[in-house]
């Protein structure tokens, strides 16, 4: 298993439970994203910057993926590409991405997309939360344990 994050949208705190959790369970850990970024001098811990561009962090994740990888996103289409490629995928909330709820999923990004674009509804997802960080640790726990077990 390999950790892939979509890290140019991830936030700081989800970045410091993965962190902690690669060094804990020795699984690596590649975070890619279009612009820098720090991260600990950790040996299973990388950091892979592409080109500027629309879906070019995405494409590299797919690219690389294998079966059984895990990938954290919050960017639907690529969830849907993961479990195409029998990958595993959780958001930074903790919400496991599944075959059953994947198509839900992007008809409802598609439906609110349309809706942004004619003016009907405005914003994204409120901030994260304590209750967010925890149901994302908890969420990550328990794939790492069914792995590593």
């Amino acid at each position: 298993m390999h950790i892939w994050v979509d890290a140019d949208a991830c936030p700081v705190a989800i970045k410091e439970i993965l962190f902690r959790a690669s060094q804990r369970t020795q699984v690596p850990l590649t975070l890619v994203a279009n612009h820098a970024m720090r991260i600990p001098n950790q040996p299973l811990v990388r950091f892979i910057q592409v080109t500027s561009g629309f879906d070019v962090a995405d494409n590299y994740i797919v690219q690389q993926l294998t079966p059984g990888d895990l990938v954290i996103t919050a960017d639907i289409p690529l969830a849907a590409e993961v479990i195409e490629k029998k990958g595993v995928a959780i958001n930074p909330r903790g919400t496991l991405y599944t075959e059953s709820n994947i198509r839900q999923r992007l008809a409802m990004r598609n439906f609110m997309e349309e809706m942004r674009s004619i003016g009907q509804v405005s914003g994204g997802p409120p901030p994260l939360n304590q209750t967010d960080r925890q149901a994302f640790a908890n969420s990550l726990d328990r794939l790492l344990a069914k792995h590593l077990g």
